[in-house]
């Protein structure tokens, strides 16, 4: 059976129950492997395994270029927060020449050598408007709408989602946000603060992004205050020349995880001082522990701490409600600000494309099951990119990912082959 829109064939008897079902529209596509959704790292990833082992795929990327995220919403000073080794994709190392610390456009680089060197060309401008797992024929129904209009319906025994983390940003709804009257920036929008030259800017966000943010602020003239509404564990990004990352993975092989905590903290402690004279609590939860149990992760400090202590970035707690070119605090203090910038994070997209029954994923778009088994789900479905561990998380899934979809595959395909022999086999002999 043949469709002149269906460019790889699948086994006889799913052929038949599609037909049946009359699935085929003047825009389907049957693919003999999986439909990866995302073109980030953790999509390129999956499809580099895929690749090593022969089997087909198709990824979907609804921008118009790998790692959109990295490419189009990060500011221009970011850097890898954590030595090379521990963001590499799989069967790929950095380029020896790179730092220990890959600026973004080094990241970027990097990606799409990545990307090259293991030929994946993934579908852009395709948006996944809806996935759904269709009992019938026991085949994933992936609905893509693409720039021009058109609507593509894939059909595939196998989904993978590598849409990660941080697909949407998070916008607050404060109260007198519409009456503030100045410029009102998410972080990802946010390139440089050269065009924030000697403004008054308020940085809701005390995370990395945050931090950074207003750094970069500092750097050139502004003036920022950066809301710290809630605790946050700061260390630093490297103790005694050493990555504060790597000791802790270091550590964690011999020490039991909350002892690992102590020593970071006391790390801390000694090299940056009382942070709690900055207005900066830290959590009752060590540092690793909050990141194991609900994914906060901590902040590592590259020269904000020193320019809080200076007083050229001011801490300020949470926000009451905005006035017209100010804002009022919680503690009542009334502040004049310019601009907003919202480094306050953001959030999964799966729930608004992810039809399934069985409830692998929870209403925030992240797996219910925890790492190390937050990968696999039923019906095929798999997860790379959501395990709150970033790059070095990912690579380990999508390890994962590709090499049990092989299994399966092969698996097929060599049952495929048998039959084809034995019913030869049978035609020959009836012929005697």
């Amino acid at each position: 059976m043949t469709n002149k829109n269906c460019n790889i064939c699948l086994p006889p008897m799913m052929l038949h129950s599609l037909e049946h079902e009359q699935f085929f529209s003047p825009r389907c596509i049957i693919v003999n492997g999986p439909v990866i959704v995302g073109a980030g790292p953790s999509g390129l990833a999956v499809g580099a395994g895929l690749k090593q082992q022969g089997v087909p795929f198709v990824i979907l990327e609804r921008a118009n270029c790998i790692a959109s995220l990295w490419k189009n919403r990060t500011y221009d000073r970011l850097k890898l927060h954590l030595p090379r080794q521990f963001c590499e994709l799989p069967y790929f190392p950095f380029p020896e020449n790179f730092p220990e610390y890959p600026t973004k456009n080094q990241f970027i680089e990097y990606l799409e050598s990545y990307a090259k060197k293991f030929e994946i060309n993934p579908r852009f401008n395709e948006s996944v408007q809806s996935a759904k797992y269709d009992e019938t024929c026991g085949l994933w129904r992936v609905r893509s709408l693409k720039g021009d209009g058109c609507l593509i319906e894939y059909i595939c025994r196998w989904l993978v989602v590598a849409t990660g983390e941080n697909a949407e940003k998070i916008v607050p709804d404060f109260d007198g946000m519409q009456d503030f009257g100045g410029q009102v920036t998410h972080a990802c929008e946010f390139k440089s603060g050269e065009i924030y030259q000697g403004k008054k800017v308020l940085v809701v966000g005390c995370g990395n992004s945050g931090m950074e943010v207003s750094l970069d602020l500092c750097h050139h003239n502004a003036s920022p205050s950066m809301v710290v509404r809630s605790s946050v564990h700061v260390l630093p990004r490297e103790i005694l020349g050493k990555s504060t990352f790597d000791l802790a993975v270091s550590l964690m092989k011999w020490l039991p995880l909350w002892l690992v905590d102590k020593i970071l903290l006391m790390a801390a402690r000694l090299i940056l001082g009382n942070l709690e004279k900055l207005d900066i609590k830290r959590p009752s939860m060590g540092p690793l522990q909050l990141k194991d149990s609900q994914g906060k992760t901590p902040v590592l400090d590259i020269g904000t701490l020193q320019k809080i202590r200076s007083g050229d970035i001011k801490v300020v707690p949470g926000i009451k409600k905005f006035l017209h070119g100010s804002v009022e605090l919680v503690n009542g203090q009334v502040l004049e600000i310019d601009s907003v910038i919202l480094a306050t994070g953001y959030c999964s997209n799966v729930p608004s494309w992810l039809e399934e029954n069985n409830k692998f994923f929870s209403k925030e778009g992240l797996p219910r099951t925890p790492f190390p088994n937050s990968w696999k789900g039923k019906d095929g479905l798999y997860a790379v990119g959501f395990t709150r561990r970033g790059l070095s998380g990912a690579s380990l899934d999508s390890i994962r990912v590709s090499q049990d979809i092989g299994k399966i595959w092969k698996q097929e395909i060599n049952q495929r082959k048998q039959s084809v022999t034995v019913a030869c086999h049978r035609r020959c002999k009836s012929h005697f």
